[in-house]
Parts: structure tokens; sequence; C-alpha cells
């Protein structure tokens, strides 16, 4: 929640996935006050979501580009948008839906399913204390998780372990 837990955030994350680039392009299409603007892009280059690159044409000027990080973040984007094309649409439709470039056709949502094969329903699931969860989501879903000795190539987890535990 901490990259994405506000409108601002999930919205210049939408912009980068439609090809904004440059701070004006953001501040037109989303019509945020600058400081706002700058703000949260400022945040998304600190956690490691967007980069800033120089513009060579343009000395001082920047563009704003999604680093893997941003763009493993896609997939959680549509499934939002795919909520409020169901929910929150015009009758008309959505205002703007995704095609794959080969085909041209629209792309369609996975529907998620069980470990059965059955499309996936909330009281399917069972929610159970993670490999790396800290003491108090331990206690919270349940039995005592293994201790996972952190290895070196997985140093980056130790952010997210405290990061989960402010959830509390």
């Amino acid at each position: 929640m901490e990259v994405v837990g506000d409108r601002w955030s999930i919205l210049l994350l939408r912009e980068a996935y439609y090809g904004t680039r440059r701070f004006d392009e953001f501040q037109y299409y989303l019509g945020v006050a600058p400081n706002i603007l700058s703000a949260r892009l400022k945040k998304l280059v600190d956690l490691g979501v967007m980069t800033r690159v120089p513009l060579p044409e343009h000395g001082g000027r920047y563009e704003y580009v999604l680093t893997k990080k941003g763009c493993d973040f896609f997939p959680t984007y549509l499934a939002l948008k795919k909520w409020g094309d169901d929910w929150l649409a015009e009758p008309a439709g959505p205002q703007v839906v995704f095609k794959d470039r080969t085909s041209g056709r629209q792309i369609e949502y996975p529907i998620l399913l069980s470990a059965r094969g059955k499309p996936l329903q909330l009281e399917d699931i069972e929610i159970v204390a993670g490999s790396g969860a800290v003491p108090f989501n331990q206690k919270r879903f349940g039995g005592q998780v293994p201790h996972v000795k952190v290895k070196p190539k997985d140093a980056g987890r130790d952010r997210r372990k405290s990061a989960a535990h402010k959830d509390k």
C-alpha cells in the first residue's frame, strides 16, 4: 500500500501504461497540481517503480519511465480496471480497452480458477501465514512458520517484512 495506496499513484501508473512519460503530459492528462504530481513521481522513483531519465534534447528536463517493478504491476492495474469496467462504467461500456498489438483482438481478462479448476470464489480461500510472516501475522493467521534464513540474494525481502509489519 505504501507504493500505490493513494489515488494519484494509481492514476500516474495508469498514465504510464498509456505511454505518458513527461511531467507536463502527466499534469495535462490528470489535471493534478504540480506539487502533488512532483511528490508522487518522486515517491514512485524512490520506491523503484519508475526511473527518471534525462531528455538529451532538453537540458534539465526528464521523462519518467516504468521499471520492471512498475511493469510487473500492470496485471494488478488490469484487475482494478476490470472491476471498474464491471461496476462503474457507463452503459455504453468502458472508455478505454486494451487490444493485442499482433492480432488486434481485445484483451480478455482471465478468470481466476480454484485448485479444482472452478471459478474462484472468496469462500474457496484459506488465509495462512506465509514463510515471510512477521510474528504478528503468524499469530493472526495461525500456526508457527518455520524460520527461513535470508540468503544474500533475498536481502531485498527485508524491506517487505518491515513494511508488512507496519500494516498491523
